[in-house]
């Protein structure tokens, strides 16, 4: 199951990138195909699951609250993701890393727009996946949706929901960070983004069955850091270790980088949990306070473990505390009070912190420990909002145990299940596909000079 970094890999070098390039053209001309022929049929009959009748009315202030909240989720990505992971590499390896933030989101937002939208929350089909009526955006445009806005365009939301589907796959590269093709980076992330996060984004946000079994998740604690942390853990044990792995020095190259980054990512998730209220609103204002706790409770609860533990507190523990209580509350920040949302933080910080700490004991190289912050912080923030949603917060939710509702919790550890299970087998086989394609890890020599040389020709720093 683990690949061996030091294989050799010369017949697949030579025809890797035109391999990768045929793929992505086949792809999108696929995609380009079924939408010129759907977009030739009628469309008058286009609709979205049935919802009961409500005013639909454009509001300048929640259109222009949800295009900011998009660009706020943008910055997540790029620059903030990308800085990030940047600051934690090596040198030879920051910009090869930056690029694969920066290409996933252009690929991505690219597929998205020609049939990833339609799929995930286009007219809901037996549960499972969206229809094809909305490929190219075919009938989506600047009148309100019922069910995805009433009082936003349709476009509007198109654009919000095109910035989370953009960041759950660049969440990943963290765990092959050092060691991963970049062509098949660009591979796996497309693939993924179409096989395993619109589905899962279908089932619980688009009309899908565990929506309609009433599970919650506000703003991707599943669909997005469960979804992430998950695959990230396939893909670390499936690439293998980084070479000399235990051995080298591998410490964060910049951390004042890493720190600018996570600066930009808490900016950020204000607008990716605020702007999943899809209105300048209450909720909005809820879920960015509850937020903004969350992560400053998660930064102090790390940098306490971590003292007392390690003896000293570290900036980069305080920067992976943050960004550890923000993934945690994600899920429940538009269903809890500041109170609950202060608790997620302690909890977030203290429980991804030991995940991180017995990452060693299981040897797996997560380089960048998706799989401790996301992944643990995901599972984390479902089942918390299974324990602690209240719909005196906010009515369009549900109480949680706590509130006298053991239903709702029942129905989170089923999405923690399934999301899971769903995700890992998902990824292991997209993983063996574009193994088969292109190859997956570079060659030890090219390992061994950096993927900023290797891979891009390119150096960060002269």
């Amino acid at each position: 199951m683990v690949s061996d970094p030091g294989r050799d890999n010369g017949r697949k070098s030579a025809n890797q990138p035109w391999l990768a390039i045929i793929g992505l053209v086949a792809l999108v001309s696929a995609y380009a195909c079924i939408g010129s022929v759907t977009m030739a049929q009628e469309t008058s009959a286009m609709s979205a699951p049935a919802v009961p009748s409500v005013s639909l009315k454009v509001d300048s202030g929640d259109t222009a609250w949800v295009l900011t909240s998009s660009a706020l989720v943008l910055a997540m990505t790029m620059p903030g993701l990308a800085l990030f992971y940047g600051g934690l590499v090596r040198t030879k390896n920051v910009l090869a890393t930056i690029m694969q933030s920066v290409m996933i989101l252009s690929v991505v937002s690219v597929l998205w727009i020609l049939v990833g939208y339609s799929l995930a929350f286009g007219p809901d089909k037996g549960g499972v996946i969206g229809g094809l009526e909305w490929v190219g955006l075919s009938g989506v445009g600047a009148e309100p949706h019922p069910t995805y806005g009433p009082t936003i365009p349709h476009q509007a939301f198109v654009l919000f929901q095109l910035m989370f589907a953009a960041i759950a796959p660049a969440l990943i590269t963290g765990a092959f960070a050092e060691r991963k093709r970049f062509t098949s980076v660009v591979l796996f992330a497309a693939i993924w983004s179409l096989v395993v996060y619109v589905p899962l984004a279908h089932w619980i946000w688009g009309g899908g069955w565990l929506g309609k079994l009433g599970a919650l998740d506000f703003a991707g604690g599943a669909v997005i850091h469960i979804s992430s942390g998950a695959s990230a853990l396939v893909c670390a044990i499936v690439l293998g270790q980084r070479r000399g792995y235990g051995i080298d020095y591998m410490a964060p190259h910049n951390l004042p980088m890493t720190l600018l980054g996570t600066g930009f990512l808490w900016f950020g998730w204000f607008g990716f949990n605020g702007g999943s209220a899809l209105g300048a609103n209450g909720i909005a204002v809820s879920a960015i306070l509850a937020t903004h706790a969350a992560a400053a409770t998660g930064a102090i609860a790390w940098c306490g473990v971590e003292w007392a533990h390690r003896g000293k507190p570290t900036v980069l523990g305080v920067a992976s505390g943050a960004v550890s209580g923000l993934a945690t509350v994600t899920p429940a920040a538009g269903y809890i009070s500041p109170l609950f949302a202060i608790a997620i933080g302690v909890v977030a910080g203290m429980a991804c912190y030991a995940a991180i700490v017995w990452k060693g004991r299981f040897g797996y190289d997560d380089s960048l420990d998706v799989v401790g912050i996301h992944g643990v912080g995901g599972v984390i923030g479902i089942l918390a909002t299974g324990l602690c949603a209240s719909k005196a917060v906010n009515p369009g939710g549900a109480d949680g145990l706590l509130f006298g509702n053991p239903g709702l919790f029942g129905v989170q550890v089923l999405v923690v299940a399934v999301t899971t299970i769903f995700s890992m087998i998902g990824t292991f086989i997209i993983l063996k596909l574009v193994d088969s394609m292109t190859g997956l890890r570079v060659s030890s020599e090219e390992e061994a000079t950096g993927l900023d040389l290797s891979q891009h020709n390119e150096r960060a720093y002269s």
